[in-house]
């Protein structure tokens, strides 16, 4: 995911309503963690004048699922974008990076075929371990890249929105 520069202020937009319908789905995974980014996530929305009940949140066992649940909330034309949050570990076995590379490549396909944005703040860091010290770092961590997808969640809307009323008038 690109960094949203701070100094910008997202502004709602969507051609159904004020605000935009958001699904955000989260991995059952590390909880905890995952958690971390779905709150800021919240708290950017409120911090950006979003209604609470514009964002629609769901819960998956892991981060292999969000693909196929993000693929029929796209189909389902009920929502202006999908943020997908989820936490994958190297758990000493090389299925982490297949894992990774498949749900990456799974949501990209998905946004492309629907043509709804998705985002990603599906993280797999090189190095996890069960102690406080990675626990409180990931936790961190997951409150910035929530907090930056949320941003460039409503950026890209607004974007979209402004590149939709550009390319109607050329028509």
């Amino acid at each position: 995911m690109n960094q949203v520069p701070k100094t910008q202020s997202p502004t709602p937009a969507s051609p159904h309503s004020s605000a935009p319908r958001v699904a955000i789905i989260a991995s059952a995974w590390h909880r905890e963690i995952v958690a971390s980014a779905t709150e800021a996530i919240r708290a950017e929305f409120a911090r950006c004048r979003i209604p609470a009940e514009s964002a629609t949140f769901f819960e998956v066992p892991g981060a292999f699922e969000i693909p196929l649940h993000a693929k029929r909330l796209a189909q389902s034309g009920r929502f202006d974008a999908i943020i997908a949050c989820g936490f994958v570990v190297n758990g000493g076995v090389y299925r982490h990076e297949f894992v990774s590379a498949a749900v990456i490549d799974g949501l990209m396909r998905v946004q492309l075929d629907s043509d709804v944005p998705i985002f990603s703040a599906v993280l797999t860091p090189r190095d996890f371990h069960e102690h406080d010290d990675h626990q409180h770092f990931f936790r961190d961590h997951f409150v910035k890249k929530g907090t930056e997808v949320a941003r460039a969640c409503l950026e890209t809307l607004a974007s979209l929105d402004t590149l939709g009323a550009v390319l109607a008038t050329r028509q």
